[in-house]
């Protein structure tokens, strides 16, 4: 059974950066959410064997949520594109090649569209299934206890973590409320379907298998 040491981040000057910048700059609730994120995507890349570079994936997962900050955060963008650009301006300050960034800011800016990641390079699918486990609980059964509570023990949740990353991604988009608009195929069924009931992101997470 693969253990987080298996998959441990990678030793190198660019990784101590990524961590010391996000920890800076984002809450603790966030900071160790991105570390878990990095993570269950890597655990899930050994699972499936695939081939990836965890450079790239722990520049993906760890700057996944930065457009979220009032720091990085544009009045017109999805947080998602502006998580993407502080990642990508990152990058290019460390003579990381065009492909990889663009890799890096394609991971990032599709970590909530489900359904294509999936299909993707293995730092985009790999960064959307570390998300979908740790908020959503998508994949959970696929993961042993002990690899959960190692991972949950170096990067703790918070008691309250459903709530608490609710409250998190509402902060950072109440104010630009126009940069949410969805999937249209929901409004599609929406209008034309009366007994069409759209999922909730939110009901997903509190009735997701984690606690708290």
């Amino acid at each position: 059974m693969a253990t987080i040491k298996d998959i441990g981040v990678p030793d190198t000057s660019l990784c101590k950066e990524i961590r010391e910048l996000v920890r800076d700059t984002e809450s603790e609730l966030l900071f160790n959410h991105s570390c878990r994120v990095y993570h269950f995507g890597a655990l899930t890349g050994l699972r499936r064997g695939l081939t990836f570079d965890r450079e790239l994936l722990y520049a993906g997962a760890m700057f996944h949520d930065m457009g979220l900050m009032p720091k990085h955060s544009s009045k017109t963008e999805r947080f998602e594109v502006d998580g993407a650009n502080a990642a990508r301006d990152f990058l290019r300050t460390h003579k990381i090649s065009q492909s990889d960034i663009d890799l890096v800011w394609t991971a990032i800016a599709l970590h909530t569209t489900p359904g294509i990641p999936v299909h993707m390079h293995p730092v985009v699918a790999l960064v959307t299934a570390g998300v979908e486990m740790d908020v959503l609980g998508i994949g959970y059964e696929e993961f042993s206890d002990a690899q959960r509570l190692e991972i949950v023990s170096a990067h703790p949740r918070t008691a309250h973590f459903k709530e608490d990353i609710i409250n998190a991604f509402y902060g950072g988009i109440k104010h630009k409320p126009h940069t949410t608009f969805g999937n249209v195929k929901a409004d599609v069924l929406a209008d034309k379907d009366p007994n069409f009931r759209p999922m909730n992101f939110c009901n997903i997470i509190r009735h997701s298998r984690w606690s708290g």
